[in-house]
Order: C-alpha cells, then structure tokens, then sequence
C-alpha cells in the first residue's frame, strides 16, 4: 500500500470511529442531553470557547482576524424516531412519527424508551403474518401501506411502572443502541442516523484544525433541525452572520443526476428556496484550490438549516455542502471520503473568506 492511501486509509477509521461514537448518543429532537454532553466535553478538550445557548445548540466559536464580519456552520445534531402518542391499559405504546420516519423502514425490533428518570426497552411490533383477513394485519401483507396507525411498541411493563419510569405521552423513543451499531462497508459507512451525526463529526474535525481565520466562525450543532430547524433559526435570529453553511446528507435517487463516490454534493435548490449563487462559487473555488471535485444538485422533498433560516429572512446568504447518501432516513450509507472531502472543502473556504 502507497503512502498516500496509508494515510487516506487512516483518515477513514478515525472518521469511521467518530461517527460510530456520535451515533450511539441517543438525540431524538428536543431530547438531545446525551450527545450535548458528550460535544460540550469534546470542544472543551480541543480548548475551543464552547457554550449551549437557550434552544439547545452546541456551539464553538473560533475567534477571526476581523470579529465585525462572522459566518456559520451547521450540523444539525437530532435524529428522527417516534413519540408516544397514547399509553393502552396493558401498557403497549401508541407511537407517532418524529420528524420524517417511517415504521416500515426499522421494521419490527427492539426500540429504546426514554422515560424522564430511566430509559428502557420495547419491541416495535405490527402484529402476527398467520392470520385471516379478519385481523387488520392481513391488509399490511397484501395491499395497505403499513403506517404509525398502524404499529406500537410492546413494553410489557404496567402503567405504574411505565409512570415510575416516566414514560407518558410526548416521551421519545428511538431505535435501539445494539440496533444502530454502524457497520463498514470497504470505504463506506452503513448505519442509521448518519443524518446528520456524520455531519457532527465534520464539526468537530473542522473545529480541531480552523484557527485564526479571516472573519469569526460559529460551528453550531444544531437543535430540533428535523422538526422545523427550530435550534438554526433561534440561533440565526439572535446572531447576526454573513453566511450560513448547512452541512447534511444528499439523498441518492434516480431523479438527482448524484453518484455515490467521494465527491461531496453542493445545492443549488430545494423545497425552501434557491440557495446564494456567489456563496456557491466561493464554495467551489474553494473546493477546486482543496483538489475536492464537487457535484451539483437541485433537491425537492428536502430543507435544511441554511435554506429555512434564508427563507425567513435570518440570513442573507446560505449554502448547503451535503455527501450522498443511500436509504435516507433509513439505514444510511455513505462513502467516508465524501463525508472527509466535506472537512476539506470547508477547511479551505474557512481560511480563504474574501481573499
């Protein structure tokens, strides 16, 4: 092996291993204490000025040589599962949809529960496949899409010991921690929640190496992303920027011209809006003099922190760096060199803002 891919080969584990690590918090939106935790520790141990604001963000500051001007990046930081609907007498969960899931894609399985004193477990269940067309069940396996109506969560547990525990109605349940181990595929990463735990890592690599820039950099880990970008447009109300960077997956589907390789995907649309175009050409000057190659991309079905805080007029300028993904909102794949060329591209135009 050349020392060139010796050293590329390095970079993907350590990458591999921090993402591995990032996705083993549980974070689903507005319960988020876990990862908080484990990034406040991580951006204190890099000695970078660190705090979390009222809506929840994680956020470093790197200090610019000109701290009138100020830009950001965000990763946001939550993930999609479910939360409790209604608790039945026998203690089974009616759950619901957070952010953009669906029962179908974890299929039945172990869930964990996160009640206000103690987390526990659960089976996500659709019922018995040996049954007539008198039991609901029949219709999942012939002609009806299976839907949340349709699924609950067994606990086995009665309603005196789910209250113990504090699970109630609005407790947030996510797929099990033995569930979500990532998985490495050659150069790939497979696992659930990359989206957008990949992207956090992103941060914190860019927050180890970005010092004393042009202008101040925010690296923000956002709140609540999928469930409105709530974290991004606190942040970017009360902070007043000359651009904002979402980092986040890009779906690969037959209708997006996206390959599945190192090259990371730059936005030019989506459903909130048209992303800056001289944002965009910096970006990919900024990527040509890194030696990235980019793809182009114009998404529907999809926002993201920068496109949503633009569209309600927080900020002027947004552009969204994403890697392509397989299985979005599944069981996520991606190419760990799309995810490192997104550390070079940002590294680069971090260093080189108006110059």
């Amino acid at each position: 092996m050349a020392a060139t891919d010796r050293l590329i080969a390095t970079e993907y584990d350590h990458l591999f291993d921090k993402i591995r690590e990032l996705v083993l918090y549980h974070s689903p939106s507005g319960v988020e204490t876990e990862v908080d935790r484990a990034l406040l520790k991580q951006l204190t141990s890099l000695k970078v000025e660190n705090w979390q604001d009222r809506a929840g963000n994680v956020i470093a500051k790197i200090p610019g040589q000109d701290s009138t001007r100020a830009i950001a990046i965000t990763a946001h930081k939550d993930e999609i599962g479910m939360v409790v609907k209604s608790i039945d007498t026998g203690g089974c969960l009616q759950v619901r949809r957070l952010g953009g899931s669906f029962p179908w894609v974890y299929g039945e399985g172990v869930v964990d529960i996160i009640g206000d004193r103690e987390v526990i477990h659960g089976i996500l269940s659709f019922g018995s496949r040996h049954v007539s067309h008198e039991s609901p069940q029949k219709a999942q396996q012939l002609d009806a899409p299976l839907n949340w109506e349709d699924a609950w969560v067994e606990t086995k547990c009665s309603l005196e010991e789910l209250d113990a525990f504090g699970v109630r109605p609005g407790t947030k349940v996510v797929i099990g921690k033995h569930r979500k181990q990532p998985f490495r595929i050659k150069d790939y990463i497979a696992s659930y929640t990359l989206d957008n735990k990949a992207s956090v890592a992103i941060l914190l690599s860019l927050a180890s190496r970005i010092v004393n820039p042009p202008v101040d950099i925010y690296l923000v880990a956002s709140a609540k992303e999928e469930v409105g970008a709530i974290g991004a447009l606190y942040f970017t109300q009360n902070q007043t920027l000359d651009a904002l960077i979402a980092l986040e997956i890009c779906p690969l589907a037959d209708e997006y011209p996206i390959e599945s390789s190192v090259a990371p995907v730059l936005l030019s649309q989506d459903n909130y809006g048209v992303y800056d175009e001289l944002l965009n050409a910096e970006i990919r000057d900024s990527a040509h003099k890194a030696g990235v190659p980019l793809q182009l991309a114009v998404l529907d079905g999809f926002g993201s922190d920068a496109s949503i805080a633009m569209k309600f007029g927080h900020v002027s300028r947004a552009a969204c760096l994403s890697f392509p993904t397989q299985n979005t909102h599944g069981y996520e794949i991606a190419h760990l060199g799309a995810i490192a060329n997104c550390i070079e591209v940002l590294a680069s135009y971090c260093m080189m803002i108006d110059n």
